[in-house]
């Protein structure tokens, strides 16, 4: 009865050593034995049936054996040593156990645990199981009326663990035994049944999902019978094709070469594939790009004028350069782009002005903007090797407009990057020359592409930090800024109606003076632009319209905004004057004109000096000489310098700079304080206050940096005034690089100095000779009420500078007579809005 038991683990042979050092991860009685200790006390004594080796080209037999009876190992014989893997035990038979079959309360409950194992077994046979294959074979030469031969045979089936079964072979108790079998049994049934319901489940998600997948593929397949669909990749292959038809002959052959190529590769390729994808892509960009492509210019020219008139004011340098271009193109008879670069301050529409362009020529219109751009992909795009490559700017361009010769404004051109990814500047040179784009390659296209007819316009607010080849092939056109009159006219007929449009402020509910409009340019938008003009003229229509939300409709009143109420609807004037002497100019002093990006503006040098005593040191005398002012002899003007009535042996002069100045006009200053000297010793011989006195120059607003050569002649008159104690005239601002030997050179910036003496109100100008005729191309209106004189030699600046002021005169020049240019505002024709002002109702000047 007890020989079925031991068939219900067969011995496994597993290496002794399997797993992680230190852990043990075979049975005692499995594996290679080293001491009969190893073995349990209980086992089973098995006859061996038949022994067969494995094939040929494997190691090791199979061995068939039949369990007999119990045993119980008493004593050892001997353990296994070399040449004999086995050990010798010496062993008794356990008696068999029997279960009763009378009418006894035991009897009774053995037939209870054998009929309750037998429906849990036929459970089990329902189910998929481990060793159900063996249990249906076994069961067949069993008995299964006796009790424990169905235990042991149930517990020989089970996957429950060794110690279980263990434990059932070593069982003495019949009833016991039983129990413990029934337990095992019913433990299989709850873990087969589990294992039954994940594996049904796990069917149903693939037969759904197959199911799916099956019947998609018929309809597809039926769909591509009837000609209803086209598999994914031939509609894809069909649809290029289509394109590359429609582009015709346009394309060029190295270009239709490629798409050749590529259609060939796309067609051996497979749909899930990376390289499907990335041939794909290439070939969307080729057959979606304007190959030969050209709209038609527009080749009226009044039409072109109107437009740009229609669109800006003043500009008359621009608008008669595009209109020159179109001229030259008509007559040609064909079309080549060129680079205009338009350089100016912020504000006076640069970029406004590239749309006017575009919309005059009736070309398509793009822009993009290089402003701290580092990466010369995003010129030239990226090669096709990298994940996500595409084309750069000039590409994209194309493929949004459609055609191969738009107007392309490539703005803040002048703020330009450069680090390890590449010089961006050196990408633009083959893209905007017109005598290399003519064959532009892109890195990701990597086939020619035309852009001699591409328009490029180019923007800046200055041109230092544009690289000199990038520059050498633009049209430098400027954009200097606006006066008053042409930011006035700017307003009533550009910026004040699109501000009532863009608010929602009807037009007669707001009316602003043209006082009020006055105030705001002058003291509020003086920079050379009008983009702040603009943002004044928002605020003032956003308080108006809150103004009329807060009331009902029917109870609103038009809004008034004169000079009385302005200040309540912008504030106070961030501007009054860049002067800072209203009245009388103290000696010392001098007023030049400066370039900027922002526009001109004046610039004031101020000097004073202190002749120490013989026995005083340098350092006190820069002590004494930050102390309170000295006044002059008329005791209003505070004196430039102090002199002390001391002997001429003191220690030899120094002269300290302040004012946040670059390296250029630091050395200006040295240059100036050097001619000075010449300059004073020529005249009066006697004065040595340059060569002995401490003397501090400085350049108001100290926070912003300032640099250049233009304030030479400048410096030069504002020590001179101080060492003769003499003002310069109070109407007088200058410009201009002096050299050692006194010589005046020529500058930059004379359009926009211009416009900082006409804020200003100063009417007396000193330029150099060499800008004679860069300030004669200004409109009359912008030199009205100014008179220029042109000086090449300082001699000429010191008489314009102090003659009536009393400071000795030289008898001579020794430069060239001086010009002068003088512009009365009598002769000035008045500019077309103003005439149109003049027969306008003073209430139709108004909103």
């Amino acid at each position: 009865a007890d020989s079925a038991s031991e068939a219900a683990a067969p011995l496994l042979s597993l290496p002794p050593n399997q797993g992680q050092q230190g852990e043990k991860k075979t049975r005692k009685d499995t594996g290679k034995v080293t001491t009969a200790t190893d073995l349990q006390e209980v086992g089973t004594k098995l006859q061996v049936v038949s022994i067969s080796k494995h094939q040929a080209n494997q190691t090791g037999g199979s061995m068939v054996v039949m369990p007999t009876q119990r045993i119980r190992r008493v004593d050892t014989i001997s353990d296994p040593v070399m040449g004999v893997p086995l050990c010798a035990v010496e062993t008794v038979p356990l008696p068999v156990l029997t279960v009763p079959t009378d009418e006894s309360e035991i009897s009774i409950e053995v037939r209870a645990l054998n009929h309750e194992m037998v429906a849990t077994m036929k459970d089990l046979l329902k189910m998929q199981f481990a060793n159900k294959e063996q249990f249906e074979q076994v069961i067949k030469y069993y008995n299964l009326d006796d009790p424990l031969k169905l235990a042991d045979l149930a517990a020989g089936m089970s996957t429950a663990p060794r110690a279980d079964l263990q434990e059932v072979l070593m069982c003495e108790d019949a009833v016991e035994r039983l129990r413990k079998v029934l337990l095992i049994l019913k433990k299989d049934l709850e873990s087969t049944r589990l294992q039954s319901q994940f594996r049904s489940q796990i069917e149903d998600k693939f037969a759904k999902e197959n199911k799916k997948f099956i019947l998609m593929q018929q309809l597809r397949y039926i769909k591509r019978e009837l000609n209803l669909e086209r598999d994914d990749k031939q509609s894809i292959i069909a649809a290029f094709k289509e394109s590359i038809k429609k582009l015709g002959n346009l394309v060029p052959s190295e270009a239709a070469k490629a798409m050749d190529q590529e259609m060939s590769k796309l067609g051996n390729l497979e749909p899930q594939s990376a390289e499907f994808n990335v041939c794909r892509s290439y070939l969307e960009w080729l057959t979606a790009l304007p190959w030969g492509k050209y709209s038609e210019d527009n080749t009226d020219i009044d039409r072109a004028e109107q437009i740009l008139n229609e669109d800006h004011y003043s500009l008359e340098d621009v608008k008669e350069r595009i209109l020159e271009h179109m001229a030259v193109s008509f007559l040609k008879g064909s079309v080549h782009g060129k680079i205009m670069c338009l350089v100016g301050p912020p504000g006076v529409g640069k970029t406004s002005i590239g749309k006017s362009i575009a919309r005059a020529m009736d070309r398509q219109f793009y822009r993009f903007s290089v402003g701290g751009l580092h990466d010369v992909s995003e010129i030239r795009g990226h090669r096709r090797t990298y994940v996500g490559a595409m084309p750069g700017k000039i590409i994209q361009a194309l493929k949004i407009r459609q055609v191969s010769n738009p107007v392309i404004l490539v703005d803040e051109v002048d703020k330009l990057g450069r680090d390890f990814r590449g010089d961006p500047s050196s990408a633009l040179l083959e893209v905007l020359d017109p005598e290399q784009n003519a064959a532009f390659r892109d890195l990701y296209l990597d086939v020619p592409f035309d852009l001699s007819k591409v328009l490029f316009i180019c923007t800046a607010n200055v041109t230092d930090t544009i690289p000199g080849p990038l520059l050498d092939r633009m049209e430098i056109i400027r954009l200097a800024g606006y006066v008053y009159e042409e930011k006035l006219a700017i307003a009533n007929q550009y910026l004040i109606p699109q501000t009532i449009a863009n608010n929602g402020v009807a037009k007669d509910m707001l009316d602003l003076h043209p006082e009020a409009l006055a105030e705001l340019i002058r003291n509020y938008a003086r920079e050379a632009g009008v983009r702040e003009l603009r943002k004044l003229i928002e605020k003032i229509t956003r308080k108006v319209a809150l103004s009329m939300v807060r009331v009902e409709e029917d109870a609103r009143q038009k809004s008034l905004i004169s000079t009385e109420n302005l200040r309540k609807f912008v504030g106070q004037p961030p501007h009054s004057t860049d002067r800072l002497f209203h009245d009388a100019v103290p000696s010392g002093v001098a007023m030049g004109l400066a370039w900027t990006a922002l526009g001109g503006k004046t610039l004031v040098v101020e000097a004073r000096g202190r002749v120490p005593a013989s026995n005083e040191r340098m350092a006190d005398a820069d002590v004494s000489l930050e102390a309170s002012p000295v006044l002059s002899e008329g005791g209003n003007t505070p004196s430039s310098s102090s002199r002390a009535p001391a002997p001429r042996t003191g220690p030899a002069g120094r002269m300290k700079v302040t004012g946040k100045l670059g390296k250029v006009m630091g050395e200006s200053s040295e240059i100036a304080l050097t001619y000075a000297k010449i300059f004073l010793r020529e005249l009066s011989p006697k004065n040595d206050f340059l060569d002995t006195a401490y003397i501090h120059m400085n350049m108001p607003e100290g926070a912003t940096p300032k640099d250049g050569p233009s304030a030479g002649v400048t410096m030069t008159s504002a020590l001179l005034s101080m060492a003769l104690d003499r003002p310069v005239k109070r109407d007088l601002a200058m410009s201009g690089e002096v050299t050692l030997t006194g010589k005046v050179l020529r500058v930059g910036g004379i359009k926009e100095k211009t416009l900082a003496a006409k804020r200003e109100n100063v009417e007396n100008l000193v330029l150099p000779m060499s800008n004679q005729a860069d300030y004669l191309e200004l409109k009359p209106y912008l030199r009205a009420g100014l008179t220029a004189h042109f000086v090449d030699h300082f001699d000429d600046v010191y008489r314009l500078a102090f003659e009536d002021t009393g400071a000795p005169m030289l008898e001579g020049s020794r430069g060239s007579e001086v010009v002068t240019v003088t512009t009365p505002l009598e002769e000035m024709a008045p500019p077309p809005f103003m005439q149109q002002a003049a027969t306008e109702s003073p209430a139709s000047a108004s909103l």
